[in-house]
């Protein structure tokens, strides 16, 4: 495989799937995207380095570096993620592909890098505001899990700090929130989970579950339904769902605008991940732009910030690849 730019590999790795790829500097080679499953690699004792090396084995690539995005915290250079037990370090990476440049990143960071390489085809405006050049972003995963991330213009590109804010209180402001907040707190401690009642709890693909899970107990009817058969429901007009859908809605317009005056995204916040662009044809029906411009003392949520659903599964990749180029 021969190219007039030294090629890269880069990984994606969610709470299900990693996907792989390859780029020439920035520029993401869509044939070149495959897709394996974790839980297969997780049941043999594999990690990361062995999906990474046989992709390598199976496209008979040569690279000089290597991206990885994971779904966890990133610290001193090394990934854990939070629905794995990999443990992600440089010295794996390079032994895996022997590369020489090496960088692994927080998903949502690898997402930051990506927001200015979007096209915008790949973009739905879900709540319209004005749009600063050059100003701070926020991208907010909605997916296995739930985090966010500003996304600070410096010289050179975009510096997005790494986050793990999923795992925050949930916004409570009305008395069904505050029984919401215990309902699943009772749920994760029936569970043998820490009882804490997070945003990830509430936001995620299994707080979907919670939200339908809640508000069949406030009807005293039975729960039991997973986000995808709750996605079902919703599609056919049960009424349970729609509510769940309702309650979905209003928490995260409750924790955007909150995120939004921690972090003044003049340039945008952009919702990315499976649960964003499952709720989105949803957004408008149950008024997300209400939740999101309610009143507060100051007036910056009425007039300024705009959200828009990112339409782009291989975001993640982009930004690797977008941030190792930076790091030549």
């Amino acid at each position: 495989m021969t190219t007039a730019t030294p090629l890269v590999i880069l990984a994606d790795i969610g709470g299900t799937n990693t996907r792989v790829a390859l780029a020439d500097g920035t520029a993401l080679r869509m044939d070149t995207v495959r897709r394996f499953s974790n839980a297969e690699y997780h049941a043999r004792g594999q990690d990361i380095a062995h999906v990474l090396a046989d992709y390598l084995a199976q496209t008979g690539a040569s690279v000089s570096g290597v991206c990885v995005a994971a779904a966890g915290p990133v610290q001193d250079g090394v990934a854990t993620m939070t629905n794995l037990d990999w443990v992600i370090d440089g010295p794996k990476l390079r032994a895996a592909t022997g590369a020489t440049r090496v960088a692994i990143l927080n998903d949502l960071q690898a997402q930051g890098q990506a927001l200015e390489h979007i096209p915008a085809a790949n973009l739905r405006r879900v709540i319209d505001g004005p749009v600063k050049p050059g100003a701070s972003m926020l991208v907010v995963g909605l997916g296995t899990g739930v985090n966010a991330a500003p996304a600070h213009a410096v010289a050179g590109g975009r510096l997005v700090p790494p986050s793990e804010c999923g795992h925050v209180t949930m916004a409570i402001r009305t008395e069904e929130d505050f029984r919401l907040a215990r309902f699943v707190e009772a749920t994760l401690k029936a569970n043998g989970d820490v009882p804490h009642a997070g945003v990830e709890e509430v936001l995620a693909g299994r707080g979907l579950a919670n939200l339908h899970a809640f508000a069949a107990h406030e009807r005293g009817q039975p729960g039991g339904l997973n986000s995808a058969e709750v996605l079902q429901a919703l599609a056919a007009g049960d009424a349970t769902a729609v509510e769940a859908a309702r309650l979905y809605v209003h928490v995260l317009g409750q924790i955007l605008a909150d995120l939004a005056l921690i972090h003044l995204p003049y340039g945008g916040i952009f919702l990315i991940g499976g649960m964003s662009r499952a709720m989105a044809p949803h957004f408008q029906r149950f008024n997300l732009e209400a939740a999101f411009r309610e009143p507060r003392r100051v007036d910056l949520l009425q007039k300024d910030f705009s959200v828009s659903v990112v339409e782009d599964d291989y975001a993640a990749l982009t930004g690797c690849a977008v941030f190792l180029n930076g790091s030549v």
